[in-house]
């Protein structure tokens, strides 16, 4: 029998708190900044999956098409990594975060692997997407976490970067 001063059962305690940038570090961008930029993405994305579409001869909405999902994500993974493959990994921008002068980084400032920004920034977002309740709670708790003080969102934590002004 374990004697009621026994914590080999008891919880683990851990201090868990958000990380803030080091010292003379670029700022980090503003949380509006980041909003203008997805949306600029957003609509890019848009174009270049319609463009795609049309070429392929594929209707993204015709109700057939809505039956087979895998194909409109297919043409939207296409569209992405044709948009903004490149400079993620060679500068950690898109399309719209350069142009808003914005650039994804470690939180030392360091260059971000091709892995670590498609894989884990980006990857896992589309992976929880094609769970129907998952992808909705992922993409709400996702937008909702950059408002902590960190400014960090969810797929910042998971691939342990963060957004600075260029």
């Amino acid at each position: 029998m374990a004697s009621t001063g026994d914590s080999r059962y008891a919880p683990p305690t851990a201090s868990v708190a958000d990380v803030a940038p080091t010292q003379g570090a670029a700022p980090l961008a503003s949380r509006w900044r980041r909003l203008g930029a997805y949306i600029i993405d957003a609509l890019l994305m848009v174009a270049a999956a319609a463009l795609i579409a049309r070429l392929a001869h594929w209707n993204l909405f015709d109700p057939a098409s809505l039956r087979r999902p895998h194909v409109n994500m297919l043409i939207g993974v296409s569209a992405f990594m044709l948009l903004n493959g490149y400079l993620l990994v060679t500068r950690g921008q898109t399309i719209a975060k350069a142009s808003l002068g914005m650039r994804i980084v470690r939180p030392d400032g360091g260059e971000v692997s091709a892995f670590r920004i498609l894989g884990l920034r980006y990857g896992i977002g589309y992976l929880a997407n094609l769970v129907p309740v998952v992808g909705a709670l992922f993409g709400l708790i996702d937008c909702l976490s950059i408002f902590r003080q960190s400014r960090r969102c969810l797929h910042d934590q998971i691939a342990d970067t963060i957004v600075i002004r260029d």
